[in-house]
């Protein structure tokens, strides 16, 4: 390239640079709206306190879209479709966002290539239960207790690829047992079924299955985190018990469409994490049985490329495809 044709580029991209920062300090000037799944679950309401926070900084409304079913991602596709100028958003899930891609032979979107990644914003553990009627109080006796059965054990899930499904899979490798998985319209009727006695244990979100473990309708044996849950301290967490394979949380992450400009993204994480340390949406993400959890771009990327890679080969294994 000669000096002109360089420095005609380098001009380029500084004007684009310069754009980008000018377009990003006065961001937001209209409406922004975030897509994200079901009305009424996790994704949810973590969208709307956001959403509620960010209104109140920057002055303008925020309107949360929602988009159900298909594991988050006719979401994560309505996102991905949308114009890159930071006036869509995407709260989706790991399944979504590392999971979907690898289930579904068509899918409509690239994560890494059709969405940018902005932050993490919470991580929900998993609780692994039984039903009463099965003779272990501990990770070590139950392990033990599908070992020695003659039959493989009934586990419960909410679906095909669901993160109860794949982590009762990720079980069955690791441990070496024989499980077969009975697939539920969801973690409530998963739970309403293994209360009932028709499957002997299950993973459930802390919120799901917590409140019959204090009960005394289910034992619990750990949870899935990487630390004790502050709602169940009580509970060991899989690593603690020698099975730091099993570690997994259901994991919440803010996206916008790829291509949006940087400065906005950048904008976008350092204010959301500055709601994130606030006390109110601390309580807000316990209540739904998760905790605070933030990162830069590059971390959260990062993080979906070790997530694909691990859940890839659970479901490889076990074959499960949805089409």
């Amino acid at each position: 390239m000669d000096t002109q044709r360089l420095g005609t580029a380098i001009a380029f991209l500084t004007g684009l640079l310069l754009s980008g920062l000018a377009a990003s300090q006065d961001y937001p000037t209209r409406t922004v709206r975030i897509i994200t799944s079901t009305p009424g679950n996790f994704h949810d309401i973590v969208a709307r306190r956001i959403a509620l926070s960010l209104s109140e900084k920057w002055h303008q409304p925020m309107i949360v879209e929602n988009r159900g079913g298909a594991g988050a991602t006719l979401a994560a596709t309505a996102a991905a479709k949308a114009a890159a100028d930071g006036y869509t958003l995407l709260v989706s899930d790991r399944t979504g966002l590392t999971v979907s891609p690898v289930l579904y032979r068509n899918l409509a979107y690239d994560p890494f290539k059709d969405l940018a990644p902005i932050t993490l914003l919470g991580a929900a553990p998993m609780l692994l239960v039984a039903h009463a009627s099965v003779p272990a109080a501990t990770l070590g006796e139950f392990i033990a207790y599908l070992r020695r059965s003659k039959n493989p054990v009934d586990f419960a899930s909410a679906g095909p690829g669901t993160a109860p499904h794949l982590l009762g899979e990720l079980l069955k490798q690791s441990a070496r047992v024989e499980l077969v998985n009975v697939h539920y319209k969801g973690s409530p009727a998963a739970m309403m079924g293994l209360l009932a006695g028709e499957t002997k244990a299950a993973f459930m979100l802390v919120p799901v299955g917590l409140p019959h473990v204090r009960a005394g309708r289910v034992r619990a044996y750990a949870t899935s985190g990487r630390q004790r849950f502050p709602g169940a301290l009580d509970i060991p967490t899989v690593a603690e018990l020698g099975m730091p394979e099993l570690e997994s949380d259901l994991w919440l992450a803010l996206m916008a469409p790829a291509h949006t400009p940087a400065p906005i993204i950048d904008k976008v994480n350092r204010e959301v994490i500055e709601i994130l340390k606030a006390p109110a949406v601390r309580d807000t993400l316990i209540a739904q049985g998760a905790e605070v959890a933030f990162s830069t771009p590059a971390e959260l990327t990062a993080l979906m490329r070790s997530e694909t890679a691990k859940w890839k080969k659970v479901i490889e294994v076990a074959g499960v495809r949805i089409d």
